[in-house]
């Protein structure tokens, strides 16, 4: 910890301003961007180890330098740190496990006649996107459902691109290429197409305009890509609206032809969205985020809501989970996609709000950049539509990370670096593929209970649990001593032979530290075992004790898989004790009311416990309803309330 005093020293130079300060390792890489609305100070948290984030041991370790940028505010230092970020990719920081590009939906604006495609290219000057997807087949059939309602050229189309290429060596033609052009011919004029231009299959089918063939004029065209981008904006209502109003028209003037497309394509419409989760306010327009953390990893869905509608569901891997702060995993995330969308909704709805929120907040409504003033609110549901919502996001982020933990292996691989960790950390002989576990559960000495779990290749294997009523009355708490007796039972001669015991554990694990390790050790040795590694797992600092460590334990890496697997090994045993030691307790003191009852034999007892549930229905139970149990006098039933009541 040297290399750390050095740097705090160093932290008296620092300025108490806002800026973005940056963690490097000893060969000058960018470890950890961070913001700060006071440097020296936020700074001063990392090295005196003050910050409670689980990463920040870990962090503090590999550092050896620092650098940092002083800004006018905390909404440049907001900017700053999510460039710096992109510039750096920084490992400390929030990134998405898979680090492909996302696919858009891309409008060529560019282009004398834009053109509609799927793309994943950096954005390019004079397109217009739409996305992110995360569900390349998804954003396929929206281009598709889009061409169907309202006919536009696809940027795959052979004679488009070869229209493009004609137009670009004539600039000459008013219809000159670029988007400066913006088809300022008269409403009516129609755009005649060179011969070597032939018409497409799309115009055959009706999902191209035949711009192609002179199949329409520019202005119509013109009028189609503004349609297509209102409908790929989620903008439904205005857009059938027109529709509607096209249709009316067409029929005015008895052209029922034009009419029978605009109702054709009502109907394309209608169908899209009765495959869309719909919520209960059509004027519900937000993004709806939700998150699902394991220890070092987290699912993200967010669902995109237009007029009501679900326009778009996208999800997300994050490679940092419980090891990082609430607020830091939610600002970092929106950062990372805001960067990248096109479409920034007026509401985002989440879970919690970071520290920076403010400055979040700011930075949306410069990315939204609204005519009208508009700005950008973060919310937090507590209640109604939003909440359910949100809710249902939480839940597909859960799926999300199953998904991806199942076609990745990811528990697999993490299992594998896990028992491997385990076996060098403790000095083992291999790795420990059979590891048990003990753990006592007791109150003030009574209904002690012990458990015993298994993990069998870094899983649980339930049909290998063991519980033990510690026969030992020692009238308190005696932990040590406890666990000696469930020992002494479990590793006895005939227990070893016992095949409904299992195999020797390869790591035997005591919840407890020192005191507990030593009296374990003690009693395997009496019981002539001694080719069992065992270690003691304190509760305080998820330590290890091992017999050949002098004293002092073996600290596992804040987020490594060994301590994640230690730590789940532990709190199941912990669960299974407790489970057990409710259930002894649960029956001693329905014993203690409803034993001494007169005329309530153990039938009648089981009679009521049957009907009410359990003890603490049969307590809130009237007289009347006592009375009506089946098999139940009354006079037993007015004993059995008075005896409750009197109990309370």
């Amino acid at each position: 910890m040297k290399q750390l005093a050095n740097i705090a020293k160093q932290l008296t130079s620092v300025p108490l301003e806002p800026g973005v300060y940056l963690w490097k390792d000893a060969e000058g890489t960018v470890l950890y961007v961070g913001k700060a609305r006071q440097l020296r100070a936020r700074m001063r948290q990392y090295t005196a180890l003050t910050d409670e984030r689980a990463m920040i041991p870990r962090l503090m370790e590999q550092v050896a330098s620092f650098d940092y940028i002083v800004t006018d505010n905390e909404h440049e230092s907001l900017v700053l740190e999510k460039n710096l970020i992109n510039q750096y990719s920084p490992s400390f920081n929030v990134d998405f496990k898979d680090d492909k590009s996302y696919p858009f939906i891309a409008l060529t604006m560019g282009d004398t006649f834009p053109a509609i495609k799927f793309t994943r290219e950096k954005p390019v000057a004079n397109t217009r996107y739409f996305g992110p997807y995360t569900d390349a087949r998804a954003a396929r059939m929206t281009i598709d459902t889009a061409r169907r309602i309202v006919p536009l050229c696809s940027a795959k189309c052979v004679e488009w691109k070869r229209l493009r290429t004609w137009l670009a060596a004539h600039p000459e033609l008013e219809f000159g290429a670029g988007a400066a052009a913006e088809f300022d011919k008269e409403e009516g004029a129609k755009f005649e197409p060179p011969p070597t231009i032939k018409p497409c299959f799309d115009s055959h089918v009706g999902i191209g305009p035949g711009i192609c063939s002179g199949g329409c004029t520019p202005a119509e065209y013109r009028s189609n890509v503004r349609q297509i981008s209102q409908f790929l904006s989620g903008k439904h209502q205005v857009f059938i609206k027109a529709i509607k109003s096209e249709m009316q028209e067409a029929a005015a003037e008895l052209d029922f032809e034009r009419a029978s497309r605009a109702k054709s394509r009502l109907n394309s419409i209608a169908a899209l969205r009765d495959k869309q989760h719909v919520v209960v306010a059509p004027s519900l327009n937000a993004d709806v985020i939700g998150f699902f953390r394991e220890e070092t990893i987290a699912g993200v869905h967010l669902f995109s809501v237009r007029e009501g509608v679900v326009n778009i569901s996208n999800e997300f891997v994050l490679d940092k989970g419980l090891d990082i702060a609430d607020g830091e995993l939610t600002s970092q995330f929106l950062l990372r996609y805001y960067e990248q969308a096109t479409d920034i909704p007026r509401e985002i709805v989440i879970a919690s709000l970071s520290e920076d929120a403010t400055e979040l907040e700011e930075w949306l409504t410069s990315k939204l950049a609204s005519a009208r003033g508009a700005k950008v609110r973060l919310s937090v549901a507590k209640r109604g539509e939003r909440h359910e919502l949100l809710a249902l996001a939480e839940r597909n982020a859960k799926h999300t990370l199953l998904r991806y933990k199942v076609r990745t292996r990811y528990d697999d691989e993490r299992i594998n670096r896990a028992l491997l960790e385990l076996e060098s950390a403790l000095a083992l002989p291999k790795p420990p593929l059979r590891i048990e576990c003990f753990d006592i559960s007791t109150i003030h000495g009574t209904h002690s209970v012990a458990s015993m779990v298994v993990f069998n290749a870094g899983s649980p294997d339930k049909a290998w649990y063991r519980r033990f009523k510690v026969r030992l009355d020692t009238g308190e708490a005696n932990d040590v001593a406890m666990m000696s007796e469930v020992l002494a039972r479990r590793y006895a001669p005939d227990r070893m032979a016992d095949g409904r015991f299992g195999t020797k554990p390869d790591l035997l694990i005591i919840d407890g530290g020192k005191p507990q390790l030593t009296a374990a050790l003690a009693q395997l040795k009496e019981l002539g075992i001694e080719d069992i590694s065992v270690a003691g797992l304190a509760k305080r600092d998820e330590e290890l004790f091992v017999p050949w460590g002098a004293g002092e334990p073996v600290v596992l890496p804040t987020g490594s898989p060994a301590l994640y697997l230690v730590k789940q090994v532990r709190d199941e045993a912990h669960r299974f004790a407790i489970t057990f030691h409710r259930q002894l307790r649960g029956k001693a003191m329905t014993a203690s009311i409803l034993d001494n009852i007169e005329g309530l034999g153990p039938k009648r007892k089981k009679v009521l416990l049957k009907t009410f549930g359990s003890l603490k229905n049969l307590r809130a139970a009237s007289l009347e309803e006592l009375a009506a149990t089946p098999g139940i006098p009354a006079a037993v039933a007015e004993e059995v309330y008075a005896v409750l009541r009197q109990q309370e």
